[in-house]
């Protein structure tokens, strides 16, 4: 295998993306050619807009991690920052000042604001901004048009008696501890990949769905029209890693997400959601933890090879050693 090509989120995403490279280096990957290359297609549907800069969250999430340059502790951000620009914007009075903006962090913001003020497409300029930090994966937003995730949340002050907000809204201001009734990703119909993403999954020797948020990060990157079609259509299998462990997300808000759109809260009922490609879904393979060995039964009877390894990523070694896992299940 020399072209690897996953469908990522941010924390998550990132994560298993530093284990799947240092398994490459390694040589711990079975059939892994050590030069292999990964192409990394990244949700862009929880992007924002914030005191006129273009936020992408996920892209940046990624793009620091695999570039040395995220902040470890909180796991997202630039490390070492500083908050100037924040604290400034408060004293002003400027909403929204549940978003705040690192003053090294700002600078990308700026950057990708004015190339796309320039007429580049978001794909050029990740392009260009990852000259800088050079990840060692080829990194693609999903698509170039503009999408944004939505979130119905229950308001008693309302005549609906419910209000919509901004995912982001939803996540960093709300931390999730309210209810998601539904969740509405506007664009996304409309949306088109972005150049090279499409080749990247035909082209691939195989796909890989990170432990990233089934609903709001993978899920939205298969809902771009022409996604699914492209993972049906290639030649190489595609595996799968659950986010959830023991019945519950590791970190984030997969629970709160899944619980929106109806699916159980479990690896298998996860992998289920997904489906198998033989039967119109997106997976050939999909990774459970040993907790979640019961998985195994339903998920195989309905046409996905699937396997119980721990998948708690601690450190490199054991994250390269899920890559591992996975690459096996479907090449094995």
């Amino acid at each position: 295998m020399r072209n690897i090509t996953v469908l990522s989120g941010g924390m998550g995403g990132a994560r298993f993306l530093q284990g799947l490279l240092h398994g490459i280096a390694a040589g711990t990957l079975p059939g892994v050619a050590p030069d292999a290359e990964v192409t990394v297609v990244a949700n862009t549907a929880d992007d924002i807009w914030v005191h006129g800069l273009k936020v992408c969250p996920d892209l940046d999430t990624v793009m620091y991690t695999l570039g040395a340059g995220i902040d470890l502790e909180r796991g997202w951000g630039r490390r070492e920052e500083t908050w100037s620009v924040k604290t400034e914007l408060a004293e002003y009075g400027v909403e929204p000042t549940w978003f705040g903006l690192g003053d090294r962090d700002v600078a990308t913001h700026l950057v990708r604001t004015q190339m796309l003020d320039a007429g580049y497409v978001l794909s050029e300029v990740t392009e260009a901004l990852c000259k800088r930090w050079q990840p060692g994966v080829r990194l693609l937003p999903m698509t170039d048009d503009r999408v944004e995730t939505h979130v119905a949340i229950a308001d008693a002050d309302s005549p609906s008696g419910r209000r919509v907000v901004h995912f982001q809204e939803y996540w960093v201001r709300l931390r999730a501890a309210v209810a998601a009734e539904t969740v509405v990703f506007v664009g996304l119909d409309d949306a088109k990949p972005a150049p090279g993403v499409i080749d990247a999954i035909t082209d691939a020797d195989l796909v890989v769905l990170p432990p990233s948020n089934p609903v709001v990060s993978v899920g939205t990157i298969l809902g771009v029209p022409g996604m699914r079609e492209a993972i049906t259509a290639t030649r190489a299998p595609v595996v799968g890693l659950s986010p959830i462990v023991g019945g519950t997300h590791v970190r984030g808000m997969a629970e709160q997400m899944l619980t929106s759109i109806g699916v159980e809260v479990s690896a298998a009922a996860v992998g289920l959601h997904y489906g198998a490609r033989s039967a119109g879904g997106v997976l050939d393979g999909w990774l459970v933890d040993v907790r979640d060995a019961d998985a195994i039964a339903p998920l195989e009877e309905a046409g996905i090879a699937c396997r119980a390894v721990p998948l708690m990523m601690t450190d490199h070694d054991a994250t390269a050693a899920m890559a591992a896992a996975a690459v096996g299940l479907v090449t094995g």
